[in-house]
């Protein structure tokens, strides 16, 4: 975070007397203590410190406060415009060196992490997974009629979905959704198929917006809670963002707006 907030701040500054300087650009220096701050950035990033990043950078640097000092003599960064782009950028390294200094002094605990997972499988404990298959056609007679070929054994559901279904996606497949939760299905669907046991068919079409299906349960399963490592990072996360949501509330709390 303090390096972010020096980087931001590097050209803004005048180096110390003692300060060892990499180059002078019209009189204005660039200092060691400069160079090393945006190669530690840039690390920190994933590159690799090498002397051909260090004189890259050192460019880099020379570069834009030749191009600072040529805006700041036209008077580029008088302008409306600028100043504000200028002072919503110092805002948003503001902002954001805060939160990071926040979640530094105030870190997510391994502890939180279990206890939110633990929370999270517990409330989860009772979803489950149904292996589906489905025919999708237009009309609601077309779909009894199938259905009644069906019951009759008049033709298979597989060979039935191949050759009448509009899905075509499933209907190649004979009709396979293979396993998924109720909530990837558009509601009247998934309705249907919660209340429907292990091995039954509808025994009427189902109209969603897509058509009318005949849906097929083949079977049913508890939905397979992934292992605490699978998930940490998306829990560290998590638990993060409602820290920082928390930590902006009291700050809104404790400000006098009026």
């Amino acid at each position: 975070m303090k390096k972010l907030v020096m980087f931001a701040a590097a050209f803004a500054v005048s180096a110390p007397l003692y300060a060892q300087n990499v180059a002078t650009v019209n009189g204005k220096a660039i200092t060691q203590d400069q160079l090393d701050q945006f190669i530690s950035l840039l690390v920190s990033q994933g590159a690799k410190e090498s002397p051909e990043l260090r004189e890259q950078v050192k460019q880099e640097m020379i570069g834009r406060l030749v191009a600072v000092q040529a805006a700041e003599r036209a008077g580029v960064d008088k302008e409306p415009e600028v100043r504000q782009e200028l002072e919503l950028a110092r805002q948003g390294i503001l902002v954001r060196a805060l939160m990071e200094n926040y979640l530094e002094k105030n870190p997510v605990t391994d502890k939180q992490i279990e206890e939110e997972y633990e929370a999270i499988k517990k409330a989860q404990s009772d979803r489950k997974e149904y292996k589906i298959r489905h025919i999708l056609v237009e009309e609601e007679q077309a779909a009894r009629d199938l259905l009644a070929q069906i019951e009759a054994n008049e033709i298979s559901f597989e060979n039935a979905a191949k050759e009448h279904s509009i899905d075509k996606g499933t209907g190649s497949q004979g009709g396979d959704l293979g396993w998924s939760t109720t909530s990837s299905y558009v509601p009247p669907f998934a309705q249907a198929v919660e209340s429907m046991e292990k091995g039954q068919r509808t025994s009427d079409p189902v109209q969603s917006q897509f058509g009318w299906h005949i849906i097929e349960l083949e079977d049913i399963r508890p939905v397979t809670f992934p292992a605490l490592a699978e998930v940490k990072p998306q829990l560290q996360e998590m638990l993060q963002q409602e820290k920082l949501s928390q930590y902006q509330e009291e700050l809104m709390e404790k400000a006098k707006i009026q």
